[in-house]
């Protein structure tokens, strides 16, 4: 008889004592582990309002000795059941028979990562996925690691909270620990998920942000391009100030409409919000920043060994290293802005950036200073009298 015949055997017995004491759970055996069954509340976000049956996973190794704990557990389940205090959360991503509750703060958040990466897989690819965890939750989780290592007394949401205290107020940096600490604590179901937004986001946002950053004007942006001795860094600030990309774009991207004599480029489906076509806005920079003939700079692009993230950086590292007095991001902005001046309507230049129209109008509108609102009288005012002559 094989290990798991003879556990079968045992796990029928078992459940002949759990049905004569009329808990109304019986043990399973899928594979390797041991799971439960019994009629449970509805999941969290089902469509379900009446209990049904329903399995658990215990995370149990199915072995003599896992039968006796998943036993125990049975009786355990019975009586939550019993007295109405049933949780899903201590249950989902059970560990080795811990229920999540109950794990260490390092395994809810390994717990935690797997969930992101399992509700991810379907909107972006692996490697974006990688990226927005690495860049945007990881370090905030590992602050809360220290933070709660360095004062053992505070619960669970006593440690978000001072995380979140300990990064400057009204700052980016605010704002996406918010954003990562909130999903954390919405995962393992703490009631103060509803509150930290509101509590920690701070009033950093874009009107400050206009009022405190100014884009570069055609000109500068000319300029700067001229100062750049490396061809192939210089075709990369070219690429970027005409078709408003972000810095990893540049290196996934199909130029070959460009090749042909067209001011388009395609941004593959690796990149973080997947494949889009862009146009040139001025179309003139295309000629004039030569970017018919594609030399792009030797960035280790493969994603196996490397991030969208990591790519970006580089970019970001040599406008440092030129000397150039604002950011990679600021030729994006400044190519949105350079739309809202010629018309494009929204939709289509919110495609073209890969976001929605939502983002697009919050954010880029903001950006219009009186010298850009100037621009637009000017040019609406000359159309007018053309018009008229």
């Amino acid at each position: 008889m094989s290990d798991f015949a003879a556990l079968d055997l045992k796990i029928i017995q078992i459940n002949q004592r759990l049905k004569v004491a009329q808990l109304g759970v019986q043990l399973e055996r899928r594979g390797n582990r041991l799971a439960l069954r019994s009629t449970l509340p509805p999941r969290p976000g089902s469509d379900r309002l009446r209990p049904t049956q329903q399995r658990l996973s215990l995370g149990i190794p199915a072995t003599t000795t896992g039968l006796k704990q998943a036993e125990q557990e049975a009786k355990v389940l019975a009586l939550k059941l019993m007295q109405n205090s049933f949780e899903w959360r201590d249950y989902d991503h059970a560990i080795d028979g811990k229920r999540l509750t109950n794990l260490e703060l390092s395994q809810q958040i390994d717990a935690f990562e797997q969930e992101f990466f399992a509700a991810t897989h379907r909107t972006q690819k692996p490697a974006s996925a990688k990226t927005t965890w690495r860049g945007a939750y990881e370090p905030y989780l590992r602050k809360l690691e220290t933070i709660a290592r360095e004062n053992p007394s505070f619960s669970l949401s006593e440690a978000i909270g001072k995380t979140l205290q300990s990064i400057e107020a009204n700052s980016r940096s605010r704002q996406i620990g918010v954003i990562a600490l909130v999903a954390f604590a919405t995962f393992m179901q703490l009631e103060i998920a509803d509150d930290l937004k509101g509590k920690y986001a701070g009033n950093q946002g874009l009107d400050r942000l206009k009022k405190t950053r100014e884009l570069p004007t055609d000109d500068q942006i000319l300029h700067h391009w001229n100062q750049i001795p490396n061809p192939k860094w210089k075709y990369v600030y070219g690429v970027m100030a005409a078709f408003g990309l972000r810095n990893h774009e540049v290196f996934f991207c199909d130029y070959g409409d460009l090749l042909k004599g067209e001011n388009q480029v395609q941004v593959l489906s690796t990149t973080k919000t997947g494949s889009h076509e862009v146009w040139a806005f001025h179309p003139e920079w295309v000629d004039q920043f030569e970017l018919r003939s594609p030399l792009l700079p030797n960035v280790n692009t493969s994603l196996e060994t490397t991030t969208l993230q990591t790519v970006g950086q580089r970019v970001t590292a040599q406008f440092r290293r030129y000397n150039i007095p604002f950011s990679p991001y600021d030729l994006r902005h400044a190519w949105a802005v350079r739309t809202i001046h010629v018309g494009l309507p929204d939709t289509v230049a919110a495609k073209m950036m890969g976001h929605s129209v939502t983002v697009h109008t919050k954010t880029y509108h903001q950006w219009l200073t009186r010298r850009d609102q100037q621009a637009a009288v000017n040019a609406a005012l000359s159309r007018s009298i053309s018009n008229s002559i």
